[in-house]
């Protein structure tokens, strides 16, 4: 049976239309994919993004742990303080992205994506030692994403936080609309944004006053559908598209987080032989040259020979061209080279570039 979000109420109310996503009725769109993106951009939008999950990780080996578990290092953290990272088999496939939160040497917390909550967890236990406390709290958390350049606007007034003192990537607890919080300075657009978890009896009346305070900035509620289009644009992965089980992080471009030298973790063995003989492909990304609009599945040629396969490819709502990205020859794989995609039969040439497709600045508020 499908769950819902403390917010589907209020996404009926919107007129969302809904499609069941990681077993969640949750909202692909409302006034339409285009329109939401371009509010994001360009003004301040709301993402319900709830059906994430959370781990809490707690005792006294519980950086020891992580470390052993994820590719970036640890140990890098302050508290208050989030990282980027991944999950690998010991072959250095994907098993997840996500993120660590370190609330103290001895206390953290995972977010992990919506569909992998089951996997993930299953695999972090099974590597967890007894005197680190891992539990799945995902239940026990509601998550809002308030991402756009006017999002100081909106939210500033409802908290006393002085949310441009929180850094990019760092995160306060502290209370907004008079509810205890914890507010994050990360997203998933490429736009200055703040992410507010809290508990799931105050979603409702915590998105009644979002909407009542951003209504100078145009807020606008956004659905799923322009959740991908704005992180594609940034050419942000997406598990279950441009990274999985299949992929490791050297070929997907996800080096810069894959901290070999900080000693033993699982997959880094396999890694580092990756990293020895370099990726026998990568992860590129493309736009289009001519009129069409790449998807997943699609095969990328060089010249008259398959190369790879187009992972994410949408019409861009801020270019007005299609983009997208695929795994490719590494050899095929050089900035400015030009490709073809097979759209249905009818190649179509396209260019490699160097991203993002669009160029924004998540450092700035």
């Amino acid at each position: 049976m499908s769950k819902k979000t403390p917010f589907y109420d209020q996404h009926v109310a919107f007129g969302a239309k809904i499609t069941e996503f990681a077993a969640y009725l949750m909202p692909v769109s409302y006034t339409g994919i285009r329109q939401e993106h371009l509010c994001v951009r360009n003004s301040v939008g709301v993402f319900d993004v709830s059906h994430m999950g959370e781990f809490r990780v707690d005792g006294k080996n519980a950086e020891a742990f992580l470390q052993k578990i994820t590719i970036n290092d640890v140990s890098k953290l302050l508290d208050g303080q989030a990282q980027y990272s991944a999950m690998c088999y010991p072959d250095g496939g994907i098993v997840d992205d996500l993120i660590i939160y370190r609330f103290s040497p001895e206390s953290f917390m995972l977010v992990v994506n919506a569909s992998n909550i089951e996997k993930d967890f299953e695999w972090a236990s099974r590597h967890c030692p007894a005197d680190v406390v891992l539990r799945n709290i995902s239940e026990e958390l509601a998550l809002l994403a308030v991402q756009g350049p006017r999002c100081l606007e909106v939210l500033q007034p409802l908290t006393s936080t002085v949310l441009k003192d929180i850094g990019f990537y760092h995160f306060a607890e502290g209370k907004l609309a008079g509810k205890k919080m914890l507010i994050s300075r990360t997203g998933y657009t490429g736009e200055p944004g703040f992410e507010l978890y809290h508990e799931p009896a105050d979603s409702a009346e915590l998105w009644d006053v979002l909407f009542r305070s951003g209504a100078a900035a145009g807020i606008q509620a956004i659905g799923l559908g322009a959740r991908d289009t704005l992180r594609l644009e940034m050419k942000y992965a997406l598990y279950g598209n441009d990274i999985d089980q299949s992929t490791n992080p050297l070929e997907a471009g996800l080096g810069w987080i894959t901290k070999i030298d900080k000693g033993d973790f699982i997959g880094r063995e396999a890694l580092q032989k990756v990293q020895e003989s370099k990726p026998a492909r990568r992860l590129i990304a493309f736009s289009m040259e001519e009129r069409g609009i790449p998807r997943h599945g699609y095969d990328i040629y060089c010249g008259d020979i398959c190369v790879g396969q187009v992972t994410s490819g949408t019409l861009s709502p801020s270019l007005g061209i299609g983009i997208g990205t695929g795994y490719v020859r590494s050899n095929c794989a050089k900035t400015g080279q030009e490709i073809l995609i097979d759209t249905r039969g009818k190649k179509i040439r396209a260019r490699i570039v160097k991203p993002p497709f669009v160029d924004r600045s998540p450092m700035n508020l």
